[in-house]
């Protein structure tokens, strides 16, 4: 790869930094985007040793690479974000994933292919994380900040995609009881 690709590819990774999510993190600032894929990151890092027999290596990688799509398109909550915006934004990301270098070209369509086909286990743990992130970032924030309609989603979102994990499971049960208890603590 040469420098100057190399940088292309940054810039359009930096876009990440200041693309808000709908989460606004403890200190009230909105989240963004390179916060949450820098976390699910460091949540396989941290992991590894709980799934000896995954390519933590590859998962990593798709924590790294999987909302780039967003550096085109912003975030939109998932209870907002319908199957034309997400067509929008494979589209986007896939066009700007042709123009990169040969072997990052590459590695890019085959980590985009095996995470959205969802049947290894790789796949599988990236997108456990991606939305174990979402919720626990989501108790960290000040409950004022929440929709009527993230009280119960809090709570089920996410749970489908960790069914596969006695581990991930029980992280997403113990989040679900800091919930709850955030809950009850305001009085809702």
């Amino acid at each position: 790869m040469e420098p100057t690709q190399l940088l292309e590819i940054l810039q359009v990774a930096a876009r990440l930094k200041t693309t808000p999510r709908h989460c606004e993190t403890a200190p009230g600032r909105r989240e963004s985007v390179a916060d949450h894929s820098w976390r699910i990151a460091l949540m396989a890092m941290l992991l590894t040793p709980e799934f000896p027999e995954a390519d933590m290596n590859k998962v990593l990688r798709m924590c790294l690479i999987h909302d780039l799509g967003e550096a085109f398109t912003g975030d939109i909550p998932t209870f907002d974000k319908t199957e034309a915006d997400v067509q929008k934004e494979d589209d986007l990301y896939a066009a700007w994933v042709e123009t990169l270098p040969g072997e990052t070209r590459a590695e890019f369509s085959s980590l985009l292919a095996e995470m959205n086909a969802l049947e290894t286990p790789e796949a599988k743990i990236y997108k456990a994380l991606d939305k174990l992130e979402a919720v626990i970032s989501h108790n960290e924030s000040d409950i004022s900040t929440w929709l009527p309609l993230e009280y119960d989603l809090q709570l089920t979102y996410g749970a489908e995609n960790v069914a596969f994990s006695p581990f991930l499971k029980a992280l997403k049960e113990e989040n679900n009881r800091v919930t709850r208890e955030k809950i009850r603590a305001a009085g809702k």
